[in-house]
This record gives C-alpha cells, structure tokens and sequence, in this order.
C-alpha cells in the first residue's frame, strides 16, 4: 500500500508540473507580443512629433519639399523668427489664462465633488448628468449667445472672457474625474475620523486631500492641456493677439512658404506641456490608476 500510494502521488505530481510547463512558453510568448505592440504603438505616436521637429530645423525650400529630407544642413533661424515675431506677448497671456482657469475649475470641482460622492445631496446623479451633459453640446451652437453677451458686457477681446469660457469648458470633465476619485476612499476612514471629532472641514482637508492630491494632479493637468490647446474661443471671442493657437495663425499662408517656421512654433507650444507632463507623471499616472486595485 505504502510504494502504491508513493507512486499514485508521484503520478499526480507529474501530472500537475506538466501543464505549468506547456504555460511558461505561452506566457512569455504573450508578454513579448505585448511588449513589441506597446513599442510600435509608441513609435506611431512619435512619428508626427519627430517629423515636426526634423521639419523645425530646414530651411523653407527644404521644408517644402514632397519627399522628407533626412540629410541637410540645419539652422536655428526658424526659430529666431517665431521669437520675432512677437512670441513672448502670446505666450504670457495663454500662461494666464492657464494658471486662472485651472486654479478656479479644482476650487469649484473639489467641493462639488464632495457633495456629490462623500456626503451625496439629493438627486446627485440627475447633477452630474447635468454636468455632462453641457459637454454634450455643441461649441458652435453655444458661441452666439455668448458672443452677444460677452459684448453686452464688454468683455469681448479680454482674456477674463476666455478665463471664463475656459472654467465652464473644463469644469464638469474635472467634476467627474475628482468624484472618481473620492468615491474609492474606504468609508471606514471617514467613520474614524468622526469618531475622533473632526469637523467636515478638518476632515476634508486633512485626510481626503492628502489623499486624492495624485488624482488632483492628473486632472489638473488635463484641464491645462485643454486650455492650453484651445483654438475655438481665443478665435470667435478676442482679436488676433490673444493667446498662442492664435499666434501659430500668422504663419499659415497661401502666398508665402512656412512649413519650418510653423513646425519651429509648434515645438516651441509643446514644449511647456511635455515639461508638464514629465514632471507630474508620477502623480499622474498614480491618479489616472487611482482605485484601480484594491
């Protein structure tokens, strides 16, 4: 009975190694398929942004022509001409515009998403279908009535009119993304803290902000990207010197080559997001992945 058992058992053994063994292949092969299809997605993604810099350092005949050359004498002149052009005025106002728009989208956002996640108020959910819902709208159908009332008000070519535009254009996708947030934050901790007396406030500001700053990270820096980049209400609302989508206008004609004068502007505007977003990564990432494991 003893050498049955002892074989039944080396049998089952057996028998148990040999899928792990057929799996390990698998596995690496799938892991390996995953790594080369992240690497080609990459290089897709990069491809544009290498052209446009390649095209930043030729000359205008250069630029111009239909087959890219990889072997050219570069120059800096492309650039000097952007900053010539008066890049500087540009550039300041689309900072302000920026830091105003995203500092008053998360203190309007945090509260609001408090409401609606950790003390919920009535019909919450008929309120955030409320908050996305205005970014179902069309932008064209909206910039009439504003158009007519920003004159009214004699608010038309400011920049408080596109800080404006800008809030309402960021503040329910923030809503969303700091609720998202809230909502994984163990209730047994909020339960603690007002067992030990802490206000609403105190708790609030410290234990769910510390808490939730990665996601807070990561939404403010989408908010600035997208008040970064926009075109359509620096175009309709204020005159040609507003901010720095505007600015890249001047170098768009028909009549005239600037293909590299215009690829020079455009790595000059990415600069400051791509800054951005390598030195929040850490906390973006981590916001973006907030919740995902438990």
């Amino acid at each position: 009975m003893t050498a049955t058992t002892t074989r039944r058992a080396a049998g089952i053994r057996a028998e148990s190694h040999t899928p792990i063994r057929r799996r390990r292949p698998t596995k690496r092969l799938k892991n390996t398929m995953m790594g080369i299809g992240g690497w080609l997605g990459s290089l897709i993604f990069f491809l544009p942004v290498a052209y446009m810099l390649l095209k930043s350092f030729q000359t205008e005949t250069d630029a111009a022509e239909a087959t890219p050359k990889l072997i050219f004498t570069p120059t800096l002149g492309n650039y000097a001409g952007v900053f010539q052009a008066g890049f500087w005025p540009y550039a300041i106002n689309s900072l302000i515009v920026v830091l105003a728009s995203t500092a008053v989208v998360l203190i309007l956002a945090v509260p609001a998403a408090y409401a609606l996640s950790i003390r919920p108020v009535e019909k919450a959910q008929d309120s955030l279908f409320f908050f996305i819902s205005t970014k179902m709208m069309p932008v064209a159908a909206a910039i009439i009535p504003v158009y007519v009332i920003a004159s009214a008000l004699g608010v038309l070519n400011t920049l408080g009119i596109l800080i404006v535009m800008h809030i309402g254009m960021n503040l329910p996708l923030a809503i969303w993304m700091i609720r998202s947030f809230m909502q994984e934050i163990p209730e047994e901790i909020m339960e603690a803290s007002a067992v030990d007396g802490a206000t609403r406030w105190r708790a609030a500001r410290s234990i769910i902000l510390p808490l939730i700053r990665p996601g807070l990270a990561s939404t403010a820096l989408l908010c600035a990207v997208f008040s970064w980049n926009e075109y359509f209400f620096a175009l309709n609302l204020t005159n040609s010197t507003s901010t720095l989508p505007l600015f890249m206008q001047k170098f768009l004609s028909f009549g005239e080559l600037y293909t590299a004068h215009i690829a020079a502007a455009a790595t000059i505007v990415s600069i400051p997001v791509v800054i951005a977003g390598w030195m929040a990564q850490k906390s973006l990432v981590r916001g973006l992945l907030f919740g995902a494991v438990k």
